[in-house]
């Protein structure tokens, strides 16, 4: 009823000539960005908020193996689109984004080194060189970099190369990745092949290739890969979370059931000014979702549920507070 009363109103006064259109409101505007590399193209997405600028900028880092710039995996049925969502978020709160598809995924596929010559620390330098690029753009006062499961290892370190404003962790582990393969991979192995699987994480841990590899165990430690898990094993989150640049913020949902909560706990511990906030009832993939584990696997190719409005309010205020280093 007072929808018809609203409309016979406004056809009413058009007609007679004294009222106008109401104007929409504005809306954020999305664009390409590329990042110029040695050996090709990344390829991102820029959201600019409808406000005028300069606006603060958040980084966002998408987690381990092939999940694009948006926070979906090629190696799962559908998209959830968590990292696309978490920045159209930001963007109607004021916060610029650029997100970004890794080298070798999507869009930067192109990009890609031989598997034998990529390492850890190409990421890093990755994102290092896309924090240094929109430092020069006159639109962001702030640059902050938010790194995502294992994308925020990577975060850590390239905040501190390229000395971004500030840092967020958001769904990462805290422990060293041998220390991780280990828990995997315990309750998976017979006894002979724990022992295989031992020796090379050893010889690996320190800096050596190995030979010998075990068919059953060559889908992870196949000689190509080596030298990229060797320099991905010196690094450990609780350590270098400590040198990230300015104030740091760890974020966690109570039910990810990929990356314990606890994992938030002892990067709090490592680094105890930074702020720790727990969402309770948040996934891995920053969806609002109980620990059932059929709805667990579902919200993983569900982009229909938002992310939890909670992080949204807390990465506003943090960032909203972050001041540009000197």
């Amino acid at each position: 009823m007072i929808l018809r009363i609203a409309v016979g109103f406004l056809i009413l006064f058009s007609a007679s000539g004294s009222a106008s259109e109401p104007h929409a409101p504005a809306q954020p505007t999305e664009s390409e960005v590329r990042l110029e590399t040695g050996t090709g193209t990344l390829y991102g997405s820029l959201l600019l908020p409808p406000s005028t600028g300069p606006h603060p900028l958040v980084l966002l880092h998408a987690g381990s193996g092939p999940t694009d710039r948006n926070g979906n995996s090629a190696l799962l049925p559908g998209a959830n689109d968590s990292l696309k969502l978490l920045a159209e978020e930001l963007a109607v709160r004021g916060i610029a984004s650029v997100r970004y598809d890794k080298r070798g995924v999507a869009a930067s596929a192109a990009a890609a080194p031989l598997e034998n010559e990529l390492r850890f620390d190409t990421y890093v330098e990755d994102a290092a060189s896309w924090v240094r690029q929109l430092r020069t753009d006159s639109r962001f006062d702030t640059i902050t970099l938010l790194g995502h499961s294992e994308g925020a290892l990577i975060g850590m370190l390239a905040a501190k190369q390229a000395r971004a404003d500030a840092f967020i962790s958001v769904a990462a582990p805290a422990r060293s990745a041998p220390e991780i393969i280990r828990d995997q991979l315990r309750p998976q192995l017979p006894d002979d092949l724990w022992q295989d699987s031992e020796r090379i994480l050893s010889e690996l841990e320190q800096g050596r290739t190995t030979e010998g590899v075990p068919p059953a165990l060559t889908s992870l430690f196949r000689s190509s890969v080596q030298p990229y898990l060797i320099s991905w094993f010196r690094y450990v989150p609780t350590e270098e979370i400590q040198h990230a640049p300015g104030p740091a913020m760890i974020v966690h949902g109570t039910t990810d059931v990929q990356v314990s909560p606890s994992e938030a706990e002892a990067l709090k511990q490592a680094r105890p000014d930074a702020e720790l906030l727990l969402v309770e009832g948040m996934n891995h993939v920053l969806k609002m979702v109980p620990p059932n584990p059929a709805q667990q696997s579902a919200s993983y190719s569900d982009a229909s549920l938002p992310v939890a409005p909670l992080l949204v309010d807390h990465i506003v205020e943090f960032t909203d507070r972050v001041q540009r280093l000197p």
